[in-house]
């Protein structure tokens, strides 16, 4: 895998990611149900317990973590490779989590979001970003088994517990979210139809929609060809968005424009999320989850800073 250095391995699918300045990375292990913190020696000590499956990560203005919890996913063996299956036998709902990094507490601040008619419970959280307002904006990926799946969408919510509502509905498999360097835009990407999409931000929470039969007020971006799903993603310090990308394996760099920048190869399918930290965020962190490895390498353009 050329370029690319093993940090740690025997993770149980590793997601969600966040790197510090002094080369410590903090990744969820989603079938595990656990926070690691993992040194930049390969060294790795659990954080926290959430239970059920963590999927994205986000550092909090109040200094918390803030966990994407999908409720607990099935899993297999294939090819030596962890794979997702489904939902767990024992799932109930997803959840909004917030875990305190220094002693490990884990509460739990939303397991439903306001929906347009009513009240929806939240099926499974996958991806999160913050705003410089200090909300954050969430995927819900849903839940699905052999022959049906959930229609979900992308949430708003506050830090305090007293908002949480859906923002954008319906898409297929929302699963990456991330934010525009000047925050006026969000990047969302679709698992299943491997699509990247642009929402015009008004206001904190707010997005610009369009009249039409969905009324969503989406733009496409971008879609790769072939054999592909997208996961997670994160955004360069010059716009240009990173999307951890299954099936191909690797990272898919397309700029705002939809102009494909570059695909950087990883040498595991089930490539599932990307951040940047190091000196200048020019270090790319990067799980692999069906190997259950993080991987680093040096990125040709600087990461963008998180908003906390």
């Amino acid at each position: 895998m050329t370029g690319w250095t093993t940090i740690a391995a025997g993770l149980r699918f590793p997601e969600g990611l966040v790197a510090s300045a002094d080369g410590i990375v903090i990744v969820v292990e989603t079938a595990a149900g656990r926070l690691t913190r993992i040194h930049p020696d390969g060294g790795a000590e659990t954080v926290a317990e959430t239970g059920g499956g963590p999927n994205g990560l986000a550092p909090g203005p109040d200094g918390w973590l803030y966990v994407c919890n999908n409720g607990g996913t099935a899993w297999r063996e294939w090819q030596g490779l962890l794979v997702p299956s489904g939902k767990a036998s024992d799932y109930k709902t997803g959840s909004i989590q917030r875990v305190d990094p220094a002693s490990g507490k884990v509460e739990t601040l939303y397991t439903s979001g306001k929906a347009r008619q009513g009240k929806t419970s939240l099926k499974g959280p996958n991806d999160i970003v913050f705003d410089s307002a200090g909300g954050f904006w969430f995927t819900d990926n849903g839940k699905s088994d052999a022959r049906s799946k959930t229609i979900t969408g992308v949430f708003y919510a506050r830090t305090d517990g007293s908002s949480c509502r859906e923002v954008v509905f319906p898409l297929d498999g929302p699963n990456g979210i991330g934010l525009s360097p000047d925050g006026r835009t969000l990047y969302v990407t679709e698992t299943p139809t491997t699509r990247l999409w642009a929402f015009d931000i008004v206001a904190p929470g707010e997005i610009v929609l369009q009249s039409g039969l969905r009324g969503m007020g989406n733009r496409f971006v971008y879609s790769s060809p072939g054999f592909a799903s997208y996961d997670s993603l994160a955004v360069e310090g010059n716009g240009n968005i990173a999307i951890a990308t299954i099936g191909d394996g690797g990272i898919t760099v397309m700029s705002p424009a939809g102009e494909l920048v570059e695909f950087v190869a990883a040498d595991d399918p089930f490539t599932t999320n990307i951040c940047w930290g190091g000196t200048g965020l020019t270090t790319a962190f990067v799980t692999l989850g069906g190997s259950g490895r993080l991987v680093r390498r040096q990125w040709s353009r600087p990461g963008l800073a998180l908003a906390f």
